[in-house]
């Protein structure tokens, strides 16, 4: 499961940093770009969804076999094209792709933590974030030397895609359906809405502060702190870094200290970094906020998939997860169609330090919902894990 985190966060970036290149290759004009970059998390979210219903019938990784090879190639595809109607396409199945893995990939992570009796989806997230820095470095290498889209993406995915397609063996349930191995059992039931709207609200918000710093951070360090250029692209590098280290020592954080703690101490970070970006009197503490940034944001999303899986698994039986965790990874979309705009309208009539505020208010709308993360009878941490040579692949009821 570790590598298909990896090879998603490695795909993910060489798409989104190379979008002045697509742009570039294919004449796509400022005034377009916005469309298209709005679509892929749509079509995702049509994606999510989708994968709710389809595995009622069939396990997650029979999703996840086929859409992670997909999402790889369609790097290629976008690479080849010439003209616009070949980008929108491979964008088109790039996200309805991202989307069905997204899903599928949560939902089997989920279920392992569930298996295991204990916190491990941080340290999936955290491959992905390697996989994220991986990706990222070898898009500005192939834009540093003005290397063409396809000769950049081809080499990534001739090394990835075999990886993917043979990871893909060890799946939990990659064979046919059975009882346990991940598709929803009859009768299995589902969350209503209004139970998991809070969780939807928490990962929304954390998506929109990570789009604040994805999509700001360059254009707040050099426009409003007055950085150089080259300095302005160290907040992001920064950020990316201290999430990868914030999520690799998360689990063990969660063990020890329990699920509510650690995604408060999160928010309190993460609430503390948009606070010193806003106020930072110079590039200096503007690097040192988005890096708290990191550290901050990091525990929240996966922290609320499992929270998720929890509260499904509670109130609808062992197979209820895999729907609520599809719905919920519907709002990382929304956040991200919402933040980039959000910071960018209220900057431009505003003020980008007063916009900075905004995300800030919306994360810590978090503490509030901290309990969510944490059932009382249901605690992941030391002196409360069950035996992993008894439960592992069984449900609670049966230990």
């Amino acid at each position: 499961m570790a590598l298909s985190f990896f090879v998603q966060g490695v795909a993910f970036a060489l798409l989104v940093t190379r979008i002045p290149a697509i742009q570039d290759r294919y004449g796509i004009s400022d005034g377009q770009l916005p469309l298209f970059l709005a679509a892929v998390p749509v079509l995702a979210g049509v994606g999510s969804a989708a994968t709710g219903r389809f595995v009622a019938r069939r396990p997650p990784a029979a999703v996840l076999r086929w859409s992670q090879p997909v999402v790889l190639l369609s790097l290629p595809a976008l690479g080849a094209g010439t003209v616009v109607w070949q980008a929108a396409l491979a964008l088109g199945v790039f996200g309805l792709a991202v989307g069905a893995l997204d899903a599928s990939m949560n939902m089997l992570g989920v279920s392992l933590q569930q298996a295991y009796g204990r916190s491990i989806m941080l340290g999936f997230h955290a491959a992905y974030s390697l996989g994220g820095i991986l990706g990222t470095s070898l898009a500005w290498i192939g834009a540093h030397g003005d290397v063409p889209l396809l000769v950049s993406y081809l080499p990534a995915v001739l090394v990835l895609l075999p990886a993917a397609l043979l990871g893909s063996r060890w799946y939990v349930g990659a064979g046919s359906p059975a009882p346990g191995d991940g598709a929803n059992p009859p009768g299995s039931g589902g969350v209503p809405f209004g139970l998991l709207l809070p969780l939807c609200m928490v990962m929304a918000f954390a998506y929109i502060g990570d789009s604040t710093v994805a999509n700001w951070s360059a254009k707040y360090l050099q426009d409003v702190l007055g950085s150089s250029e080259e300095l302005a692209t160290v907040p992001y590098g920064a950020y990316m870094v201290t999430t990868l280290l914030g999520r690799a020592v998360g689990d063990l954080g969660v063990r020890r200290f329990g699920g509510v703690t650690v995604v408060r101490s999160g928010t309190v970070l993460a609430v503390g970094g948009f606070a010193v970006v806003a106020v930072a009197p110079g590039p200096p503490a503007g690097v040192a906020g988005f890096t708290l940034l990191g550290l901050g944001l990091c525990v929240i999303v996966p922290q609320t998939f499992a929270a998720a899986g929890r509260l499904a698994v509670a109130g609808g039986g062992p197979g209820a997860g895999n729907a609520a965790v599809a719905r919920l990874n519907v709002f990382t979309y929304v956040g991200f169609l919402i933040g980039a705009p959000l910071v960018g309208g209220l900057g431009d009539a505003w003020s980008y330090r007063g916009a900075m505020l905004v995300p800030m208010v919306l994360v810590l709308v978090t503490w509030r919902y901290a309990r969510s993360f944490e059932p009382e009878d249901d605690r992941y941490g030391i002196g409360h894990e069950r035996p992993r040579t008894v439960d592992v692949g069984r449900s609670g009821d049966e230990v």
